[in-house]
């Protein structure tokens, strides 16, 4: 049974809010500084969890989803969460990236919890903390790649800081497509796009924030063999030259074996945790 997955909050229209606001004419006066560059040289705990557990209501029906799972991902650690469909991936993965609240247990980051902090500052935590990969791209269509990779920086900066850094990130936004191989394609809309490109404008947007982790949910899952093997070699080298700590659900053993280590669930519950060969 397909475990139901909760409602998201409307990420796409508030990015279309922020983007309109972003876009219209400066209102208010704040200083402007720019973002701060994570530090990840310690090799100390970056992302964990403990004893967490997740249920959903279906009617008067309750299904348990996750069911007392501890974790810890190191600074610089690219991890893999395996499992059958239902065993509770990407419902971890929410929670992880304060997508989502557990109903029991912690979330942690930088050795401090998260999980309980009000809404408005999970929200700023999120946005500059998480980047986030998802299978289905949720790229927004009516604007071009390059409005799509700034987008997480319309939401977290002031209309007016926006507009004194506007040309600073579009440099930087620019530089990073470039990176992902899509520098053709800065002024393409989504539906020009490919799959592969979409993933690769994805990343991008991912990266755009500098995130202390990468949250990827099945980021290969909608791609064809050859074009996933280029977004896993794009992956491991985010992880190996900038020492992004990556955390990816994947179904396919072929890809979860690429990562440092591998965590199975099982019917909600951590089964293995291995070394990747």
């Amino acid at each position: 049974m397909r475990t139901p997955q909760p409602i998201p909050r409307d990420a796409s229209q508030q990015a279309r809010d922020a983007w309109a606001t972003a876009t219209s004419a400066p209102v208010t006066t704040e200083p402007a500084s720019p973002p701060q560059q994570p530090n990840r040289s310690e090799k100390a705990s970056r992302l964990g969890c403990v004893a967490l557990e997740k249920s959903y209501r279906k009617g008067d029906l309750v299904i348990p989803v996750l069911r007392g799972v501890d974790l810890e991902v190191t600074s610089g650690e690219f991890l893999s969460v395996s499992g059958q469909s239902g065993s509770g991936k990407s419902t971890l993965l929410h929670v992880l990236g304060l997508l989502d609240a557990p109903n029991v247990g912690e979330v942690h980051c930088d050795g401090r919890r998260i999980d309980n902090l009000t809404e408005p500052k999970r929200d700023e935590l999120r946005n500059q903390n998480f980047g986030f990969i998802f299978q289905s791209y949720h790229l927004l269509p009516e604007l071009t790649l390059l409005e799509n990779v700034v987008a997480p920086l319309a939401i977290r900066f002031s209309t007016l800081r926006w507009w004194s850094q506007r040309k600073a990130i579009h440099e930087r936004a620019s530089e990073i497509i470039e990176k992902v191989g899509l520098g053709h394609r800065i002024k393409h809309r989504p539906s020009e796009l490919s799959g592969g490109e979409m993933q690769r404008a994805a990343i991008a947007r991912a990266l755009i924030g500098q995130p202390r982790v990468l949250l990827a949910d099945e980021p290969t899952g909608n791609l064809d063999s050859a074009t996933g093997q280029e977004i896993m070699a794009l992956l491991a080298s985010l992880n190996e030259v900038q020492q992004l700590t990556i955390i990816m659900v994947t179904h396919d053993e072929r890809i979860a074996c690429q990562a440092h280590r591998i965590v199975r669930l099982a019917e909600g519950r951590v089964e293995t945790v291995n070394q990747a060969a």
